[in-house]
Formats: C-alpha cells, structure tokens, sequence
C-alpha cells in the first residue's frame, strides 16, 4: 500500500510541477519547463532520440520515486501537517539548488544560470511540487480512512 500512495503521490506532484513550469513558461517566455525536462548533457542516454513525451515520463519517474521514498519516511511515525511539510521541505531543498547545475550543464543553451528571474520560477514550481507531497499524503490518508 505505501509503494502504491508513493507511487500515486510522486506522479501528481511531479505533473503539478510540470503543469506550473509550462504555465510559467508560457505567461514569461523563461524556459524552466525546457529545463525540467532537459537531458541533452546526458551523453548515455542519447537525448536527440528522446521525445517531449519520453522526457516528460523521465521527470514523472524521478516524481514518482521522490514519492516513493516520501510516503515511505512519512509512515515511520504520526506527524503533524507541518512535520509533514518540513519533511518535504528538507526532501526538497536540492531540487531548487538543481537550477544551477542544470542550467549551466545544458548543450543548447535554455536559460542562464545567472537569471534570477528564471531562478525564482524555478523555485516557485518546485515549492509546489514541496507543497504537494504532504498535500497529497493527507488527502489519500483521508480517503483511506473514509473507505475503511
């Protein structure tokens, strides 16, 4: 059962992600979407071959593993909503720090690593994402609950 709310968790959080950064994307024209799905400084996996719809799947499994590990932290004791939010939080803390090595380590260039602006999208999606997991965690706590 934890594998699967992992599992559940980690997909919507990983597709409000992605939902927020191509409406960011869209409204200011700063690439963070481009960059979320990003794998062109990835030699091994012969990026030129993969489609918008592969690399899309590649950021949801890495959501969905993120969910995994989530959901499996989270279930080693009662916490509060805002025990949590901190545990998500502290999950998620690389993820904003991810904007500089991957804006910097893209072949074609998609945004500066410099770009404050493009940073801060790039925060505001992920602090979503963070918001998500306990989000979700507690509202499929409730339907578990509600079907028992």
């Amino acid at each position: 059962m934890k594998l699967l709310k992992g599992i559940w968790i980690g997909f919507w959080s990983g597709f409000i992600l992605a939902a927020v950064l191509k409406w960011i994307e869209l409204l200011t024209g700063k690439k963070v979407y481009a960059l979320l799905l990003n794998i062109d400084f990835l030699p091994f996996l012969r990026p030129e071959e993969w489609s918008g719809t592969a690399e899309f799947l590649l950021h949801i499994s890495v959501s969905v593993i993120i969910g995994i590990v989530y959901v499996y932290l989270a279930k080693r004791q009662p916490y509060t909503f805002g025990q949590l939010f901190l545990l998500s939080f502290a999950m998620g803390i690389p993820l904003f720090l991810l904007y500089f090595p991957l804006a910097a380590a893209a072949q074609d260039p998609i945004v500066s690593p410099a770009d404050i602006s493009a940073f801060l999208y790039w925060a505001f999606g992920h602090l979503t994402f963070i918001l998500a997991l306990p989000v979700l965690y507690k509202l499929f706590e409730r339907k578990n609950a509600a079907s028992d």
